[in-house]
């Protein structure tokens, strides 16, 4: 809150939302004369005695820099504030240290021991902020300084902190890499923590400092994998890509004797060898096979390591995640660890992540591709996922016929070429080009459908498109070379298309045709080639050389009709411009006109051009991609980028793995404390979520280590709720549901604390009694060591209750419930029931819901509260997320300058809906250049501006150099004041002046704001009367849903959704109204007037549309553009 207020004090309390800020008019020529004086003005704040104007100033110089404005001059001022008092401005300072503490090194030196004195901080923030504002100093002198905060902070009794120190362990170690040794004893330290908050930055340290060290993880690997699920994001990213290069060190290949058998089948493979070596074959092929007898009698039958396991099954809940990060990172695991049996879990998730943006779904397609040369039948189900969209990018549209390719067969060919056939319609040319190539290599894997492939294609030849043709021949050349007997009317057709086709590869494909089967039409050849003689001048390169290879060709075949054609044919190369054509010209004449000088060769002329060629195989660019680790940068562009770690083979005789197991001796006594521990977390469970005690360090500490305490203490009594509930299910699978669950329980328990829960008296009373033992034993210790101490336990008894034997658990467990008294049992169970309730909200097919107990009244009230919970959730996410404030979608283009009229240059412009930063009345024109001709366009600026009274403009940057072929963008701003005037200017060029206008649709004209339906009500309640306009309208049948409509009128105007707020509307024990009501809000950008959007729906399609506008004008042009867009 206090941040937001900042800004809007610096706007001299605009109370606008979402608007930019800005200091003062650069029209007005102050500009340097007000900077100073505003930085003066901050630095007598800054020295001033009083805190708040500190506070303030502070403030004020954060905005800036999350502006994009150099606040650096104020450096001395802020760093004699760090040892100030008050904590709030010590975190501010803190935050502008971090920033500039590299370009102001010698300044910030001089402070080091302040930061030193911050290190020693009681708050953990300042004892962060302090090491990493140290840590941001790059100068080698403090290194030793460095390395001894490193160490302390990497013991310290906050999770925040040694997050911290793992951080800065990577900066200290680019500055000084011979300090590897000592970091890596402090990662080998931050490994062993237990904390979840920690898990994922030290690996990122690892990885960064120590990738070899392999020996690290071995100890520490069971509970990266139990605590991989309560790991942040980015953190599971990393620790699962580090997994995967342990994983495939220290475990047998899963698929071993399938892969036997492949290479085994391999001997099939010469099935088309000449006769004469077929005895030698049979004789070599025993051999092999006695010795793959031998191996695979040696082998031992292939057994799964426990830890492999593990690992697999964490794993897989991570495939919900709604990070595409995590999905991809938990698919190439599976792709490269798991049995192939199993690697089918990871295509639905993948799948999934192909309707997230298109970003996401270009590097999803292309480990899809890669994937689907290998394992073709996982992604089989799934075919139709990967149609084609029309609203897809071209490079989308070219993987995803990768894919369908990949997966073509037998089956499903038929109508894998029926969607092919729809795509060859396309407007897109690449695309169409792609499918081209796509249906030829159908063609050559699926023998069956080879004609009908060939059959399509030539008919494609008489396709009006030249470049569908020119693709279609080359295609049609690579299919013939397979059986060109059988085909030599194709041949003839292709021959007459000589006249026709101008693209110079096809008529080097057609040429290399007739030259290579001149004995399948004898006739047309040599014509052919008379045609070629006379435009051989004129021909590109590439089909002169085929020319005179057909020239060559005939002559040695048919001498008779074409000597004299050959020789003129090489008599016009003898003299190209091209040096490749001439030395081939004479290359071939001494070859095939044998003259004294002539060599050896010429004997064998005819076979060296008429030899027999293989035919091409046509292979998928993906083939041999899986050598890189998927989801990897150097995958992704197929070349290995700096920083990548290669991908290690799998051993071929499993490591010991007795080195990941904990020894015993220390973990006994961690097993006893757990037990006297385990009855302080159940209470801890049923206090309300936020301690009254939050320790050493105020309200932040709370919320930083809380997702650590609470996941802690969840699966401590979540284990001992289901030992005390049936003790017969103590088995792994429950274990790990409880691990998995746990997200969902720290949900449902922050719900428990914002309400009362009802509880029985013997409940109440057996809390009561927990408590009193519970404040017996903390007299001992102060309050932030206990606090900090169960936080660390309760992680070491959740991640060692996974890796530990579970009959130990489960004595344990029979001996406390013996000791237990029974009331305290009946919350427990209440709490195992909840769990398993709970397990459906995850759809995880892992495990099923055991039959709970009969459910009582109390669980009924909070699966209803849950369910409006997660309702109320979605609302508030939908309404605040910048995606339905300005939808891309519905960004429109219009044409400025058509390229016939700008000689060449083409202009379109958008309105991009994003604020205009140099000044906030102004509307943003986004303006997209492309340079069509084939010179270079120079100096494009505006010139001769003529607007109405009141209307402004701001130019684009001039666009010095604007190259043949290639596209640019710039932005301008006009303040239209709030009309729909055109603004009129000249486009000038270095040669030449383009009159152009730009009018806004009065859509444009606004932009959104937040209003809660109250506020939307009152403001509406004012703008009555004249300054209402309604109209009935029925919608169109495609707009009669809630999202069609918000859409529509959304792309319509510029306009944010107001969220239904009264209670009637939005519970979902209520059903839904018959007839909702869907408002709009936003402002006008010049003068900030409220415009208010109302649509009603009525029966049958009706509707009523409500404008409420202060300007009239705006509203009534508004009414006309919403009702098209709902009635079209």
């Amino acid at each position: 809150m206090s941040s937001s207020s900042a800004f809007n004090d610096e706007k001299g309390g605009s109370s606008s939302v979402g608007e930019p800020e800005y200091g003062h008019d650069p029209a007005s020529g102050g500009i340097f004369s007000s900077d100073y004086k505003r930085h003066d003005d901050l630095k007598e704040m800054l020295d001033s005695n009083k805190d708040s104007l500190k506070l303030e100033a502070m403030k004020r110089i954060v905005a800036m820099i999350a502006r994009g404005k150099n606040a650096s001059d104020l450096f001395p001022a802020v760093v004699k504030n760090v040892a100030c008092k008050n904590i709030e401005v010590k975190k501010l300072v803190y935050v502008y240290l971090v920033r500039y503490a590299e370009e102001q090194q010698d300044l910030a030196l001089l402070s080091i021991s302040t930061f030193q004195r911050g290190l020693k901080d009681p708050n953990q923030l300042i004892r962060a902020s302090a090491l990493r504002v140290l840590s941001s100093i790059r100068v080698t002198i403090i290194v030793p300084i460095m390395m001894l905060a490193i160490k302390e902070a990497a013991s310290d009794m906050s999770p925040y902190v040694r997050k911290t120190a793992a951080h800065a362990i990577p900066k200290l170690y680019s500055l000084d890499p011979e300090q590897k040794d000592q970091l890596i004893e402090v990662i080998e330290k931050l490994l062993a923590d237990k904390t979840t908050l920690v898990a994922g930055s030290v690996v990122m340290a690892f990885e960064e400092v120590c990738p070899e060290r392999i020996d690290l993880i071995h100890k520490n690997y069971r509970k990266l994998c139990n605590l991989l699920i309560d790991v942040e994001e980015w953190g599971q990213v990393v620790i699962i890509n580090m997994l995967t290069r342990y994983a495939r060190t220290q475990f047998l290949n899963p698929n071993i004797n399938e892969s036997l058998l492949e290479e085994g089948g391999g001997g099939e493979k010469t099935f088309y060898g000449s006769d004469e070596d077929e005895d030698e074959d049979d004789e070599e092929k025993e051999k092999e096979k006695k010795v793959e007898a031998a191996a695979m009698a040696k082998r031992k039958p292939y057994v799964m390591d426990p830890d492999h396991r593990l690992l697999l099954r964490n794993t897989k809940p991570l495939l919900q995640s709604r990070n595409a990060a995590v999905v991809m990172a938990v698919a190439q695991l599976y792709f490269h660890l798991a049995p192939k049996a199993e690697v089918g879990v990871i295509a639905k998730a993948l799948v999934r992540l192909l309707r997230s943006h298109s970003e996401v779904q270009y590097v999803v397609l292309q480990n899809v591709a890669t994937m689907t040369i290998k394992r073709r039948g996982m992604f089989e189900p799934y075919l139709k996922s990967f149609y084609i969209r029309s609203t897809d990018p071209t490079q989308i549209k070219i993987l995803k016929l990768e894919v369908l390719t990949n997966l073509a067969n037998e089956t499903n060919i038929s109508t894998i070429l029926r969607e092919f056939q729809t795509y060859i319609k396309s407007m897109d040319k690449d695309f169409v080009a792609a499918t081209i190539q796509a249906i030829g290599r159908c063609a050559t894997n699926i023998g069956e459908v080879r004609d009908t492939c060939l059959n399509g294609l030539v008919q494609l030849l008489s396709n009006r498109d030249e470049l569908v043709v020119a693709e279609s021949v080359v295609v049609i050349k690579k299919l013939l070379q397979m059986q060109p007997e059988k085909h030599s009317d194709i041949i003839k057709h292709m021959a007459k298309l000589t006249d026709n086709i101008q693209v110079p590869m096809a008529r080097a494909s057609i040429l290399w045709l007739i030259g290579e089967y001149c004995e399948h039409v004898p006739k047309i050849a040599p014509d052919v080639l008379r045609k070629m003689a006379k435009s051989f001048t004129n021909e590109e390169d590439i089909v002169k050389l085929q020319i005179l290879n057909l020239a060559a060709k005939l002559y040695l075949t048919n001498s008779k009709q074409t000597k004299l054609l050959t020789q003129y044919v090489l008599n016009l190369a003898k003299y190209d411009q091209n040096y490749d054509i001439r030395d081939r010209a004479r290359f071939i004449r001494q070859l095939i006109v044998p003259t004294e000088k002539s060599g050896a060769l010429s004997k064998y002329a005819k076979k060296l051009f008429l030899a027999l060629k293989p035919a091409p195989v046509l292979e998928s660019p993906f083939k041999d991609r899986d050598h890189f680790q998927l989801g990897s940068l150097s995958h992704l562009l197929n070349a290995k980028a700096g920083g990548y770690q290669e991908l290690p083979d799998w051993p071929e005789t499993a490591p010991d793995p007795s080195v990941r197991n904990v020894e015993v001796k220390e973990s006994v006594p961690e097993w006893t404390k757990c037990s006297s521990r385990e009855k302080r977390k159940e209470k801890k469970v049923e206090k309300p979520f936020y301690s009254d005690s939050e320790g050493e360090s105020g309200p932040t500490e709370s919320a930083d280590s809380e997702s650590d305490s609470a996941s802690g203490s969840e699966s401590g009594s979540g284990s001992e709720g289901s030992g005390t509930g049936s003790e017969s299910e103590e088995s792994e699978e429950a274990s790990v549901s409880e691990e998995e669950d746990e997200e969902e329980e720290k949900k449902t328990k922050k719900r428990e604390s914002k309400k009362p829960v009802q509880e029985s008296e013997s409940e109440q009373s057996s809390e009561e009694e927990d408590r009193k033992r519970e404040r017996k034993s903390k007299q001992r210790k102060s309050e932030s060591e206990s606090e900090s101490d169960e936080e660390e336990d309760s992680e070491s008894d959740s991640s060692q209750s996974e890796s530990e034997d579970s009959e130990s658990e489960a004595e344990i467990k029979k001996k406390k419930k013996a000791a237990e008294s029974k009331p305290p049992s009946k919350p427990v169970k209440k709490d195992t029931k909840k769990e398993k309730k709970e397990m459906s909200l995850l759809d995880l097919d892992d495990f099923e819901p055991t039959p709970s107990p009969q459910v009582t009244p109390v669980n009924n009230l909070l699966s209803n509260s849950l369910v409006t919970d997660l309702e109320g959730l979605s609302l508030s996410d939908a309404v605040l997320s910048p995606a339905t404030i300005a939808p891309s979608s519905a960004l429109k283009s219009y044409e400025l300058l058509h390229r016939i009229t700008g000689e060449g240059l083409s202009v379109e412009y958008c309105f991009s809906r994003q604020p205009f930063s140099p000044d906030a009345n102004m509307v943003a024109v986004q303006m997209h250049f492309t340079n069509n001709s084939t010179s270079d366009t120079k100096n494009l600026h505006m010139e001769d501006v003529k607007l109405q009274s009141g209307m402004r403009v701001k130019d684009f940057p001039e666009i010095e150099l604007l190259p043949a072929g290639e596209k640019a963008t710039a932005v301008m701003g006009i303040d239209f004041c709030d009309s729909t005037q055109a603004a009129n200017f000249q486009l000038c060029t270095h040669t030449r002046k383009f009159f152009v206008s730009i009018q806004p649709p009065v859509g444009e004209l606004m932009r959104p704001v937040f209003l809660t339906e109250n506020e939307f009500k009152k403001e509406q309640g004012q703008l009555m009367g004249m300054n209402e306009i309604a109209e009935k309208l029925t919608l169109d049948a495609k707009c009669r849903n809630e999202h069609a409509i918000v859409q529509r009128v959304t792309t319509a105007a510029n306009l944010s959704r107001v969220p239904c707020g009264s209670d009637k509307e939005c519970s979902p024990l209520v059903p839904p109204p018959e007839h909702p009501v869907y408002r709009f809000a936003g402002r006008t950008v010049t003068s900030g007037s409220l415009v208010l959007v109302t649509v009603a729906s009525r029966e049958e399609g009706a509707a009523q549309l409500m404008v409420n506008c202060e300007k009239m004008l705006i509203g009534t042009m508004l009414v006309k553009d919403i009702l098209l867009a709902l009635t079209q």
